[in-house]
């Protein structure tokens, strides 16, 4: 399923009256499930093809949730806007997109993210010098979890 589609579905039931959503497709089924008012939205992923699959994503925290504390740091952020896996470069021998001490443009690739067999280039939102890589290469991140900081 579309990641831009999974968005659209999670943000529909955290803004609603909704419990629960099930969308079934060729490729798989979703299915969506809401807590409470102050619980976590659940999302999980089964494959159609192969029924004993292991759910793609469970137990995420909800986009509003507050991401867990953060390293005391100056300078600008550069967050997390999903959860997957961080990669520093756009594959295994390739060298970093960027080092501490970079020079960073506003729309500069920083990183990889892949979610749900996607990968997505995450960029710079300001310009500066990256004085802190707060990701690990190959590590899960959660959504709002700082991943660089630019000064």
């Amino acid at each position: 399923m579309d990641l831009r589609k999974l968005k659209t579905l999670i943000d529909l039931v955290s803004e609603s009256n909704i419990s629960e959503l099930e969308i079934t497709e060729t490729e798989g089924k979703v299915r969506i499930v809401k807590g409470g008012p102050a619980a976590p939205v659940q999302y999980v992923q089964t494959v159609a093809a192969a029924p004993a699959a292991v759910p793609a994503i469970a137990g995420v925290s909800a986009p509003a949730a507050a991401p867990a504390a953060a390293p005391a740091t100056t300078g600008h952020a550069v967050k997390s806007p999903m959860v997957g896996t961080f990669y520093r470069s756009s594959s295994p021998g390739a060298p970093a997109f960027v080092e501490i001490g970079s020079q960073v443009k506003e729309g500069d690739t920083l990183c990889i993210i892949e979610a749900m067999k996607i990968l997505n280039e995450i960029e710079a939102d300001k310009a500066g010098t990256i004085t802190q890589i707060l990701g690990e290469n190959g590590q899960a991140v959660e959504y709002g979890q700082p991943l660089f900081i630019i000064e």
